[in-house]
């Protein structure tokens, strides 16, 4: 099984998705630690992320173990990648590898959750479930800021909220592979929602139909 999950930043889409995978023992794919790790590749460079032939250039070198680098999670990092994502030369250098996670899950695992920007409508179209998760852009702000603070980044809520509005507008606006909802997903508002909550939702549409 294939199980796409795909919404903007800080909308609990990976929280409802590593613990679909550890729940259902299938294979997990952050796919935006790849995008996170070409961009503070091309940071520690010194170079702007939104160079074409530099972050295309960083893609193609890109080193696998900067995707448990500690900055990944940095403001800085997830504004860079959100720039870097939305080169069409980098978008297509990352897919062979998400596909390949997808259709041959490591550890001989029954099945891979990929989750991200595009999964349902690009990198994984004929998916067997696909989940786009959202929530209200000031909650996710608040998730986003008390995250920043609790590994003792400095942070203002403001500003956190206009980072999101921006690369909301980015991420689904940009030419290639813009994010939005498949059809066939379903959406899943976790405004209100805590993690328990999604997660069980995620599981019952994920487990309907199925023996």
């Amino acid at each position: 099984m294939i199980i796409a999950i795909d919404g903007p930043a800080a909308s609990g889409k990976g929280t409802v998705a590593r613990r679909l995978a550890e729940h259902l023992n299938h294979a997990y794919l952050d796919t935006g630690s790849l995008y996170r790790a070409v961009a503070l590749s091309v940071l520690r460079a010194g170079a702007d992320p939104s160079d074409a032939a530099i972050a295309s250039a960083h893609a193609r070198d890109l080193d696998p173990n900067l995707t448990e680098d500690p900055d990944l999670r940095s403001a800085a990092t997830g504004a860079a990648a959100s720039k870097v994502a939305a080169v069409g030369s980098v978008r297509s250098t990352l897919l062979a590898f998400q596909r390949n996670f997808a259709v041959t899950p490591p550890n001989t695992r029954p099945g891979a959750i990929l989750d991200g920007r595009d999964i349902g409508t690009v990198v994984c179209p004929d998916a067997d479930r696909k989940i786009f998760v959202i929530a209200d852009r000031k909650i996710r702000a608040e998730r986003r800021f008390k995250e920043l603070l609790g590994r003792g980044e400095a942070a203002i809520y403001a500003r956190v909220l206009d980072d999101l509005q921006e690369r909301d507008a980015r991420d689904s606006s940009r030419v290639d592979a813009p994010m939005r909802q498949a059809e066939d997903a379903m959406l899943l508002d976790t405004s209100h929602l805590d993690p328990d909550q999604a997660f069980e939702c995620a599981l019952a549409f994920v487990t309907s139909g199925t023996t």
